[in-house]
């Protein structure tokens, strides 16, 4: 019998009424359908807002308790919207932004700049002059060129030195697919703290060089190991080699900065059984991590800052689908599974097709009391990598016209759609007490159409 919700993955406004149809903060699935359609996007605003929190909370409890400041900046790119960055920044949370399209919310939205932050491994003359121009409380540089680059735009421009922080990679591999780690040597994002040879590393050259234009100002060192991790030594051992680096350039220099920030990538439960990192858990562990690292060296602590996304957004969201063809696949003589297919797809969460990512469906508008079926839920797009979940027990009645959720699919589902075989993307629409809030409305042909100029 299909009975399961609440509980991991799902946010925690989301139950079964009597009828064993999902309801989301109050509102059942079926009125979601009704009103705006699938598939659709569905935020837990209370249940996002309560991350939020959460994470400002114990990061600020766990390192008060070893004297340092600590600061959370949401980041953006894992779904970013008016609406959401004004809950994140409410929540006491800044906003760190990875293009100038990101920023251009984030400001719509009323974040001071000096709570936002910008990424980028290329970022455009353009974007860093957006940049500049509101006051973006640090410019996290990724290159030797960019360096040059900003310091030329601001000695162009005049005014107040640009603040910047230096991303550093510290070699340390964490997380997911080799796509989302971002701290080894053979990627394109930071500057690697080991030298080669003789010379300064190539993070130190890039401190040196900041440390070099009047137009810039040092703020401090950034590190971001991966993503989806579960594992919290990771951030130990990175937060170690970015105060080791830290303590020498102040031996070298003089100049002991101000900041160390320790990037994001806190793993979630996207299947049922899979245990989330708790941010109190990781907050004490790396929060005494850094205190012994930093008694070692014999130097204060910096004001830390972290960027939790994922742990953020991800569990508030869910995907609402409608199904259509059910289909039984014969796998070998001993095995069948049915190919459930939903009026969405790789179009709208890519994850599944690009990595391989796991996640967990359930049809949600009855209660079945058909036995389990081993199913793949897939999309309608003309790829057989069409994937939304690989492997998951659907009950074997499901049928055409059912209401199906795929879980934990707040982070990167809207943010990475496209209009693939031109198929519009889907609403976002926030649910709180019983209420329905339209956040991004659905594209329609019109859009596409008003694209093309024949």
């Amino acid at each position: 019998m299909s009975t399961s919700i609440p509980g991991e993955p799902w946010s925690t406004g989301v139950a079964r009424d009597d009828e064993g149809a999902l309801v989301v903060a109050g509102v059942p699935a079926a009125r979601l359908a009704a009103e705006v359609g699938t598939p659709a996007y569905v935020l837990d605003e209370a249940d996002l807002r309560a991350r939020a929190a959460g994470y400002r909370r114990a990061f600020a409890a766990a390192f008060a308790e070893v004297g340092a400041g600590v600061d959370v900046y949401y980041a953006g790119k894992a779904f970013l919207s008016v609406a959401v960055a004004r809950w994140v920044h409410d929540e006491g949370l800044r906003v760190d932004t990875a293009s100038g399209g990101e920023l251009a919310v984030a400001l719509r939205a009323g974040v001071p700049g000096a709570d936002l932050g910008l990424h980028g491994n290329n970022k455009s003359d353009d974007e860093l002059a957006l940049a500049l121009e509101h006051g973006v409380g640090r410019i996290i540089v990724d290159s030797l060129v960019e360096i040059e680059r900003l310091a030329a735009l601001v000695r162009a421009r005049g005014g107040a030195p640009a603040p910047v922080m230096v991303r550093v990679t510290t070699g340390v591999h964490a997380g997911g697919h080799e796509y989302i780690s971002t701290a080894h040597e053979d990627q394109k994002f930071g500057l690697s703290v080991a030298a080669h040879g003789d010379g300064d590393s190539p993070a130190m050259t890039a401190l040196l060089a900041v440390l070099s234009h009047p137009e810039l100002h040092l703020l401090g060192i950034h590190s971001h190991i991966g993503s989806q991790i579960l594992d919290p030594s990771g951030f130990e051992v990175a937060a170690r080699v970015v105060l080791a680096l830290r303590a020498a350039l102040a031996e070298r220099t003089g100049v002991l900065v101000d900041e160390v920030d320790l990037g994001g990538g806190y793993g979630i439960a996207y299947l049922p059984g899979d245990v989330a990192l708790d941010p109190d858990r990781i907050a004490k562990d790396v929060a005494a991590s850094v205190a012994a690292a930093a008694a070692e060296l014999g130097t204060p602590l910096p004001r830390f800052s972290i960027e939790p996304g994922r742990a953020i957004v991800g569990p508030a969201g869910l995907t609402l689908y409608t199904v259509g063809t059910v289909k039984p696949v014969r796998v070998d003589d001993e095995t069948e599974r049915l190919y459930v297919s939903v009026d969405g797809g790789m179009s709208d969460n890519i994850r599944p097709a690009l990595y391989g990512a796991r996640y967990h469906a359930e049809v949600v508008g009855r209660l079945s009391s058909a036995p389990s079926v081993l199913a793949r839920v897939v999309g309608k797009h003309c790829e057989s990598g069409d994937v939304v979940v690989h492997e998951v027990q659907l009950p074997g009645d499901v049928r055409a016209g059912d209401l199906l959720a795929v879980a934990a699919t707040g982070a990167y589902g809207r943010s990475m759609a496209s209009n693939y075989n031109l198929l519009t993307r889907p609403p976002v629409v926030a649910v709180r007490g019983g209420e329905v809030r339209t956040l991004l409305r659905r594209e329609t042909v019109d859009d596409l159409l008003a694209l093309d100029q024949g």
